[in-house]
């Protein structure tokens, strides 16, 4: 077969993965995050120390900007979750792998997701870093146009951000490009881990089968972006605590909304 034939076929040793994409409805998103519940009802504890673990570190990341000083690298960093959310993810999506094959996870299912096609995770990591590194750098240039180089007491940064005219038109301008930048690392990635997890495919091809499963479904994915968000900016809001429970749930319904998407068929060549 000609490698220039199809972007949809991977030739692997002796076999070809044929990648579909299906189409879904409006009702999909919420069957996911019901799946995704269900997921944490039967590997709850897993999944809470799994979510707990990701708590403690954002506390602990938080503690540290604050105590060096770094305290106004909080808001960008908050948002920047978003970009990092995906990798967050892999533990979540070992765990559901585990219970739909029948087996009981553990914290090694979650812990140990990564080791399954690591080089090319690894290769999505990048990307997703190469995303947050670029809000990064985008929010320090909008600090700068509005505020200067001077650094704010934190008190009377927040006040300026919510009761001025700057703050509030730097607010918006880094939402319109923050919510742009979140959007394109959405759409490269909802799917894609997970598949790379579960195939011999390349980050490229994962990449792939993300960027069509949301053009394909353009409504019922910006409507699951939109529960993504939501719920991480309530977990956030809750001082991370009730992240434990929500990066779990939302890990297990990107699974479910991976197998409701993705078809990978590797037929003997």
């Amino acid at each position: 077969m000609n490698a220039a034939e199809t972007n949809n076929h991977k030739q692997t040793q002796d076999k070809i993965a044929l990648i579909t994409i299906n189409k879904v409805g409006m009702d999909r998103p919420r069957a996911w995050l019901v799946a995704g519940v269900q997921d944490f009802r039967h590997a709850t504890a897993v999944s809470l120390a799994y979510g707990m673990f990701w708590v403690g570190l954002s506390i602990a990341v938080t503690a540290g900007a604050y105590i060096l000083g770094l305290w106004h690298w909080l808001l960008p960093l908050m948002a920047g979750f978003m970009f990092l959310g995906p990798l967050v993810a892999v533990g979540s999506y070992g765990i559901s792998r585990h219970l739909g094959e029948g087996r009981v996870p553990n914290l090694g299912s979650a812990f140990g997701a990564w080791t399954s096609h690591t080089g090319q995770l690894a290769m999505m990591g990048l990307m997703m870093s190469i995303f947050f590194l670029a809000w990064i750098r985008i929010a320090t240039l909008l600090f700068a146009l509005f505020f200067g180089f001077e650094v704010p007491s934190p008190v009377l940064l927040y006040s300026l951000l919510l009761t001025t005219p700057e703050g509030l038109g730097m607010l918006a301008v880094g939402t319109v490009v923050g919510a742009f930048l979140a959007f394109g690392a959405f759409a490269i990635s909802a799917v894609a881990i997970p598949t790379l997890m579960d195939h011999d495919l390349t980050f490229m091809e994962g990449i792939e089968a993300s960027l069509r499963a949301v053009t394909m479904n353009p409504r019922p994915m910006i409507l699951w972006a939109a529960i993504l968000t939501g719920c991480v900016l309530v977990g956030i809001l809750t001082f991370y605590i009730g992240l434990a429970l929500i990066l779990p749930i939302l890990g297990h319904a990107s699974w479910h909304a991976y197998e409701d998407l993705v078809n990978v068929e590797t037929p003997a060549s």
